[in-house]
Order: structure tokens, then C-alpha cells, then sequence
């Protein structure tokens, strides 16, 4: 059946209605004309899998990317970016009711500092969009930047001078697993980490990854597939570096950073403008991103972060420039004490506050809270409890992931009496 498509779904996908059914459709925009005959129900929704684009609607361009339409990383490259922040702004403006201004990313290609690659008999690449099982065969990844094409030229001799296997995703058999690419755009270090089942790389790995920064050795023996592992060896630096103004971060492959570094600048500089008062609890505290940065301009800042290894990063951080600053392990759920500070900072996971947590805050009322989120929906949800003692005074969305249908906001809240 032909239809036109009408509107983007808030996951950038294209809709339209069949009878009274709505059909979603990859890759696609609004005026696209569209030969749908087959679809399948995906996550509770009617999603396309066998169309033709007959016409093209004039608001499309052409992406930058070659497997544009096949690899599931970008749904949005085939629309003009200021068009993608309108439908953000609006997709914002839909669910909070607020109208939200949108931060443009500095840079809408090379921006990404990290990328995790799968090494499968499907191929060496990213997975095709709606299945786990088949890759998308890829020579670079353009969202990351040039030393993607290097490193994987450089892993495809590795793996055909030393026949190496690599993992095939139905059986669970194989050695290499993941190449994961880190690099600081600041500091334009490289990072480079072989995700591996047991086994043994060769001894002269590090000669065909010689323009890396570090290099790392990790293993995952389980069936899980993820692209992380215990780190077994590493080559050159222990960690690489990223600067966000004048802090610098220490980034190793199993800890976490903002994906988007230009970006990142534009989020410290806004949390710290939302800051308010001289002591600061940063929770969610991660390795410190916030929290030392925040340092960095005098003010008394305490973390607290569930995982050990990222606050073990944090402290790494701290010391590296050289300010007061104290990260500690801890579970949201049971801080305590939090009306002894000015702000408190949250970065909550996607499903957003503990609910035990939200109840701490409208007991304690710190002044400010400070509030990231990374899914506008759960915030929205949160928000609606903390309405009861708190309103938004500021709020502000950044586009960090260019070409997908991701937000990110930051919300300044502050206590009913001392607006």
C-alpha cells in the first residue's frame, strides 16, 4: 500500500497510518512516499521491515554516510540538522509542556569519542538496525572520524596474517569480540581496546596499532555480549586524556565519559552556571565529570557514585588537577544530610530517581537541585513529585548525539519559598 509519511515518532522514526493502524518506518521523514507491504510488532508498535521510498520528500539530503538506511547507529542523517534540533525542541515541548531551547552540537560529525565495534562472522561493524545478530560490514564510522578507518585497516590484517577467530554471535564461538575506539578531541589521544573470549593474542599486537595512544588487552569470558572485559595487558599509556576547558580527565576502557567531548564543554559550563552557593553534592558522581570541574572553581564539592572503580577514577581526577574535592562509594537511596548543602547535583541513570531518594529531597530541601537527565520521560515523572516543594527556574536541552533522536536536558530547581 502507498502512503505519505506524516510526522517523526519521538524515536525518529517515520509515521504513518494504515486503516486505523500507525506504522512506523526507518529511515524516513515527513513528505517521504512510501510502498509499505510488510511489518512486524516491535517493543508494542507496528514497525516497517519491507518498503520502498517512491518519492522523496524535499526536506530530505543526502547523508554523509555510506550505510545510511542499513546500520541502526544514525536514524536521522538524512535530515538538514537544524531540522533535527526543531524536532527535538518539539518532541521536549510534547512531553514536558515547557518550551525547551536546544544546544547545538559544535560539531554534528567526528564528535563521538567513543565507539564500540563488533569483530563477528556477519562482519566488523555496528548492528543492522532491529536485529543482534546481523552486522553491517563497515570501513569507517564518519560519526567517529578519521583513525576509524585506520584502526580498523589495521584489525583486518591482524586478524588475516594470524587467522584468528572471531565471534559468531548464534553459536557464542569465537576469540575477538569488540574493538572499542576511545579518543580524547582535545588531547587527540587514542585508545584502543581488543575485547577477546580466553585465548592469546599475538606477541607483536601492538606493531599493527603503533599510532595508539594505549592499547589494551580485555577479556570477556562469559556469553554476554557486551563490549567490555577484564583488562589482561595494555600497551603504552595506562589511561588516555580529555580536557574540557581547563580540567583534564583520565579515561580508561572500562570507565565512563560523555560521549559527545564538544558537547561535554557546553554541558560542565551550564551545570556550573546552574550552581548555586559554595557547597555542592554531586551525585551520580561517575568520575567525576561535574565534580571536578566544578572544583576547579572553588567550590566544596563531595560525590558519591555506586561504583567503585569510577570513584577510584574520580579521585584520579581530582589529583591530576590538583583541587579539593572528595568522591566517595555510596547508593543514592541512602545519602543522608542533604539540607546541609547549597545544590545538589543528580545524573541519574535512565530510569531516573530513586523514589527513596525523591522523598530524602523533599525532606531535607536543599536549596537548588540540579538536575541532568539523559530521558527527558523519567524526568518528567520525577518532576511531577518534586513539584511539591520545587519549581524549574532554568532549563536548557543539549543535542549530544547529532543524528539521533536522543536529548539531553539540564533543569535548575529551586525551593517554592525562595522563588
Amino acid at each position: 500500500m502507498r502512503v505519505e509519511i506524516k510526522r517523526l515518532s519521538p524515536d525518529g522514526f517515520g509515521e504513518t497510518e494504515v486503516g486505523e493502524k500507525k506504522i512506523l518506518v526507518p529511515f524516513t521523514v515527513p513528505g517521504d512516499i512510501v510502498d509499505i507491504r510488510k511489518w512486524h510488532r516491535e517493543k508494542r508498535k507496528l514497525v516497517a521491515h519491507d518498503y520502498e521510498i517512491v518519492e522523496t520528500s524535499s526536506s530530505r539530503i543526502k547523508p554523509k554516510c555510506g550505510y545510511f538506511g542499513i546500520c541502526g547507529g544514525c536514524l536521522l542523517q538524512h535530515l538538514p540538522y537544524k531540522e533535527q534540533i526543531g524536532f527535538k525542541e518539539q518532541k521536549l515541548f510534547e512531553l514536558l509542556q515547557i518550551q525547551v531551547d536546544v544546544i547545538p552540537s559544535p560539531k554534528i560529525y567526528g564528535y563521538r569519542n567513543r565507539v564500540d565495534i563488533a569483530i563477528t562472522t556477519r562482519g566488523i561493524g555496528f548492528r543492522k538496525r532491529g536485529t543482534w545478530w546481523n552486522v553491517v560490514d563497515i570501513e569507517k564510522c564518519d560519526v567517529f572520524g578519521s583513525k576509524s578507518k585506520k584502526a580498523l585497516k589495521s584489525l583486518r590484517e591482524l586478524i588475516e596474517d594470524y587467522k584468528l577467530a572471531v565471534w559468531d554471535l548464534k553459536k557464542n564461538t569465537g576469540f575477538l569480540r569488540y574493538i572499542v575506539l576511545r579518543e580524547g578531541k582535545f588531547t587527540e589521544e587514542l585508545m584502543i581496546n581488543l575485547v577477546t573470549s580466553e585465548g592469546e593474542l599475538p606477541e607483536r599486537i601492538f606493531e599493527y596499532f603503533d599510532f595508539a595512544t594505549s592499547l589494551y588487552w580485555s577479556v570477556n569470558d562469559t556469553k554476554s555480549d557486551v563490549s567490555y572485559g577484564e583488562p589482561r595487558n595494555f600497551w603504552g599509556e595506562e589511561f588516555i586524556r580529555e580536557k574540557l576547558d581547563d580540567v583534564t580527565y583520565f579515561i580508561h576502557p572500562n570507565s565512563f565519559f560523555q560521549t559527545n567531548s564538544y558537547q561535554a564543554v557546553n554541558l560542565v559550563k551550564k551545570v556550573s552556571e546552574f550552581v548555586e552557593g559554595e557547597r555542592v553534592l554531586d551525585l551520580y558522581s561517575g568520575v567525576g565529570t561535574f565534580g571536578v570541574y566544578l572544583a576547579k572553581r572553588g567550590f566544596q564539592v563531595e560525590g558519591i557514585e555506586v561504583n567503585p572503580f569510577a570513584v577510584e577514577m574520580a579521585n584520579k581526577n581530582v589529583r591530576i588537577n590538583n583541587v579539593n574535592a572528595e568522591f566517595r562509594v555510596g547508593v543514592d537511596k541512602d545519602v543522608r544530610n542533604l539540607g546541609v548543602y547549597d545544590t545538589v547535583i543528580v545524573d541519574p541513570p535512565r530510569a531516573g530517581l530513586h523514589p527513596k531518594l525523591i522523598k530524602k529531597l523533599l525532606r531535607d530541601l536543599p536549596e537548588t537541585l540540579v538536575y541532568v537527565s539523559c530521558n527527558p520521560k523519567t524526568f518528567s515523572e520525577n518532576l511531577e513529585k518534586l513539584k511539591e516543594s520545587y519549581l524549574i527556574e532554568q532549563i536548557v536541552g543539549l543535542d549530544m548525539f547529532p543524528h539521533t533522536p536522543h536529548v539531553e536536558i539540564i533543569a535548575k530547581l529551586n525551593l517554592k519559598s525562595k522563588i
